[in-house]
């Protein structure tokens, strides 16, 4: 059995070894082997050039890495948590996802900026936001959700030989998730989302640490409703994968998208829009949203799971969207 926190170990560790271009930056990322322990025992392995402790200071070591980056390395850039990663905003807004095309196409910055990112683990509202669609806002950088253990050791090899700035989210919900890790499992088609299982009636949209939920909603609406619900994980929120969501609208002819983000001007409104823009004479009912609560995230458990989508709310949605809510 693997852990995804053992996952995304692996994928930086091979991309350690098979590239001396590669280096892991970040606080706390060497002897205390990462806030969440996913560089645990890198630096012994590849030593503190290769994986280096920062300073706390987020808008600094995002800059050395995007300057890395310009003089031809391939840095990962370690940030803990991605309300930390506001303070580094400027430089990948400003200059990151900017300089390619400020530049003519002369300046690539083939960075990966990695972070912990959603809730559900009673760390208030400080550091428990899902910020994913603030990313995804912007043109430039490819942003990245790997909520399965392939994805989580696989996806880190194609983002690094991206010539843009990838951002990945990591859901910190998920670190602890084990499984066994397909042995024959390969890159993963940064390009493509994923539909991880195949249903008839109705269409779940989600990514990252929703994707169980939504396939739990998924069992318990087949066993409960007989509702066969097709669930499609977006893996790459920019660019969205159009095609696959599409597909699967059509098919099912209704849809309900998951986002842990807050609903207003989220990334489900981006993906509903879509939807109801390209695939509307396909819909059977309109779509509807699953979201977090408009609040900053509370800290006692059951506000916290309050505030967040949860399989029952997302079962509930689906059975609406079919005309079985009564």
């Amino acid at each position: 059995m693997t852990t995804y926190r053992e996952a995304l170990r692996e994928g930086l560790r091979e991309a350690l070894a098979g590239d001396e271009r590669v280096f892991l930056m970040g606080e706390d990322v060497g002897l205390y082997g990462g806030a969440f322990g996913v560089s645990l025992g890198l630096v012994e392995e590849f030593g503190p050039e290769r994986v280096r402790d920062t300073p706390l200071s987020e808008s600094a070591f995002v800059g050395a890495g995007i300057g890395a980056a310009l003089a031809g390395m391939r840095p990962v850039v370690e940030v803990m948590t991605v309300n930390f990663s506001l303070l580094a905003l400027d430089q990948v807004v400003n200059n990151a996802a900017a300089l390619l095309h400020m530049s003519g196409g002369q300046l690539a910055v083939p960075l990966v900026l990695r972070m912990t990112t959603g809730a559900g683990r009673q760390l208030a509202a400080q550091h428990s936001h899902s910020l994913e669609g603030w990313y995804a806002h912007i043109p430039g950088i490819r942003v990245l959700a790997p909520a399965t253990l392939e994805d989580a050791r696989h996806m880190l090899a194609p983002a690094l030989a991206d010539p843009d700035p990838v951002v990945l989210f990591e859901h910190g919900s998920l670190y602890n998730a084990s499984g066994p890790l397909a042995p024959d499992a390969g890159p993963v088609d940064l390009d493509s989302a994923a539909v991880r299982r195949a249903g008839t009636d109705v269409t779940l949209v989600t990514y990252g640490g929703s994707l169980g939920k939504a396939l739990e909603a998924a069992e318990r609406l087949s066993a409960d409703d007989g509702i066969e619900a097709e669930v499609v994980d977006l893996r790459t929120l920019r660019p969205l994968d159009d095609a696959t969501v599409l597909g699967s609208v059509r098919r099912t002819h209704r849809a309900v998208v998951v986002d842990e983000g807050w609903r207003t001007g989220g990334l489900s409104a981006e993906v509903a829009a879509r939807i109801a823009e390209q695939a509307f004479y396909d819909l059977d009912a309109r779509v509807r949203r699953v979201c977090g609560a408009e609040v900053p995230v509370p800290y006692a458990r059951q506000l916290e799971e309050a505030a967040l989508p949860q399989a029952a709310g997302i079962a509930a949605a689906a059975r609406e969207a079919v005309g079985r809510d009564g």
